[in-house]
């Protein structure tokens, strides 16, 4: 509570961000986040709880550091943000060419293809993070998801009230989806290859007689795939893009293998 009102009121009065024990908050919040024992969202009984003086924290991290470079063998970084380290003593597997950012937490389990997390974000255990795939600042990603080659996770740190983009436990982002705007994924949901989801896209249950629309939310277990919808503009009638629920993950397939098999089963590509 104590660090909590040092960062409300400097986030009031931007003048304090120059005095030490403000200085100190910030980068006291910073590394709990780096360690995973402070989130910027995190779940409770009655949904999630998004936490905006963490995020202001975050936010007023960057005036406070200096430029720098960094040296990584013969690779060379200039910027404000150190780079997460000691992967060894985290359980964490971090292949070349993967980076982390401090401030941003990986659970024990975690696997870094050539990939990118950015500060601010929490990363659960036992989630494959694919190659050329991006966790943007803040996003919250669950427990044993897969986040396929090239899935771009949007971070949102400003408003500060916003929700950050959510991934749930056990859910499979194929290649090259893209989630941003706080979109949260409920778990073990599947999405198929090139799925768009933004705070306003349309996704539609068309699985009963009717279709059911939902915004800003993938239910537990759905199966998405693209698709398209129709929309009169004063040039005429268009298909606009929007993401179509096709099915649910079956409790008769082994977990491991029904993040592929989900998709299959519904003729879809993974």
């Amino acid at each position: 509570m104590e660090l909590k009102t040092i960062i409300e009121n400097a986030w009031a009065d931007r003048q304090l961000l120059q005095e030490k024990n403000t200085q100190e908050a910030i980068f006291s919040v910073i590394e709990e986040l780096d360690k995973g024992t402070l989130r910027v969202a995190q779940p409770l009984a009655e949904g999630w709880q998004v936490n905006e003086w963490v995020k202001k924290a975050v936010i007023m991290y960057f005036p406070i550091r200096q430029m720098e470079t960094l040296e990584v063998g013969m690779f060379e970084f200039h910027d404000k943000i150190p780079l997460k380290r000691h992967y060894a003593q985290l359980g964490v597997r971090v292949v070349p060419h993967a980076i982390a950012r401090y401030g941003a937490f990986l659970a024990k389990g975690v696997i870094m293809m050539p990939s990118y997390v950015n500060i601010g974000a929490y990363v659960d255990s036992g989630t494959m993070v694919d190659t050329w795939a991006t966790v943007g600042s803040c996003a919250q990603i669950g427990k044993d998801v897969h986040l396929s080659g090239g899935v771009g996770i949007g971070g949102v740190l400003e408003p500060v009230q916003a929700a950050p983009v959510i991934v749930e436990d056990g859910a499979f982002i194929g290649s090259r989806c893209i989630i941003v705007e706080g979109v949260r994924v409920g778990k073990q949901a599947v999405l198929g290859a090139n799925v768009v989801l933004t705070g306003s896209s349309k996704i539609i249950d068309v699985t009963g007689s009717e279709p059911v629309e939902y915004k800003g939310f993938v239910p537990e277990r759905s199966v998405v795939i693209p698709g398209t919808i129709p929309k009169k503009f004063p040039a005429g009638e268009f298909q606009v893009p929007c993401a179509l629920i096709i099915g649910k993950r079956k409790e008769s397939t082994d977990l491991k293998t029904s993040l592929n098999d989900a998709l299959r089963e519904n003729n879809v590509s993974v």
